[in-house]
């Protein structure tokens, strides 16, 4: 088979790409830029320019493909992301005539809204309480209503994620912190409960997802490597470093009064009930299809993030 990586040149695109190599499974590299998708490529995949933007981009990103894997970011921003359902639409009508057999889209946990439970599965009611997470309700909407027996679509929810190469990330910028010995900056508040996944661990599952042998569609979850806070994670940053943490949390108030200058802590403003309210995700059901599930500890994933940014201009 061949799986056609939408957004390959992210970090869950690079994840799944790498994870892909490691199979000597056969894969396409789709993105909108040569550059970076000629940086990832290993011999014998192909690299196919295309914006899936457009129908005539969605046809030319997938044809030929057995599988494909929907990686794709937009800008953070409600108008960016109004994008994801229309696009959806025409990814999913030409995956549909060009005979795609199954469709993995990565998204997060912004459809599910505030958490009514300790524990969020799959079947917890998807209530999202701003517009980016309306949008990718719709978009995952589309996604899975569009299944049938001749293509099987899936939803991968992953809460944050972390890990070598993640940009647009306070997390990245406190490991980028750690290693040059400077203090990090944190969106307060960081001290209640929190999960992170790893961005290296994402692409196995993915993989394993695009080329399962039984029925897959449908929704699951993939959570982090057990509970912890921001500011735990961003600490071991600074101990991976050898280096005593050095952090600055910056309270809500403060977002607030920032964000009247700062578009980007504005639009994080409609986010921040994840850091009071976190979302804890239940993926029993992924761990019950994929029994050798790995997941790396934060231990390790924060020295390999921290390994990265050290070798990573600022």
């Amino acid at each position: 088979m061949t799986l056609a990586i939408i957004g390959a040149a992210g970090a869950i695109g690079r994840s799944i790409a790498t994870a892909c190599h490691d199979a000597n499974l056969p894969i396409r590299l789709v993105g909108r830029r040569e550059a970076p998708l000629a940086a990832l490529a290993a011999p014998g995949d192909e690299i196919v320019l295309a914006d899936v933007s457009t129908p005539a981009g969605c046809r030319s990103a997938i044809e030929g493909c057995d599988a494909a894997v929907y990686a794709l970011g937009l800008p953070y921003t409600n108008a960016g992301f109004a994008a994801f359902p229309p696009m959806m639409e025409a990814f999913v009508a030409a995956a549909r005539e060009k005979g795609v057999k199954r469709i993995v889209l990565i998204t997060n946990v912004y459809p599910y809204g505030r958490p009514l439970t300790p524990l969020v599965a799959e079947t917890h009611p998807r209530d999202p309480v701003m517009a980016k997470g309306e949008y990718r309700k719709s978009q995952e909407d589309i996604l899975l209503a569009a299944s049938s027996p001749g293509m099987e679509t899936i939803s991968l929810r992953l809460p944050d994620f972390y890990g070598p190469g993640v940009e647009n990330s306070l997390l990245t910028l406190a490991a980028k912190a750690a290693a040059a010995g400077t203090t990090g900056m944190l969106l307060g508040p960081a001290d209640t409960p929190h999960e992170f996944v790893f961005t290296p661990d994402v692409g196995p599952v993915v993989r394993a997802l695009a080329v399962h042998e039984g029925p897959v569609a449908g929704a699951y979850n993939l959570a982090g490597a057990g509970v912890i806070t921001q500011r735990k994670l961003a600490e071991l940053f600074y101990r991976a470093a050898g280096r005593e943490p050095k952090l600055r949390v910056m309270p809500p108030w403060q977002q607030s009064l920032v964000g009247l200058f700062m578009p980007v802590l504005r639009e994080l403003k409609d986010v921040r009930y994840l850091s009071e309210t976190p979302i804890l995700l239940d993926d029993a059901k992924l761990r019950a299809l994929l029994p050798g599930l790995a997941k790396t500890p934060y231990e390790d994933g924060a020295r390999r993030t921290v390994q990265a940014a050290s070798v990573t201009p600022s």
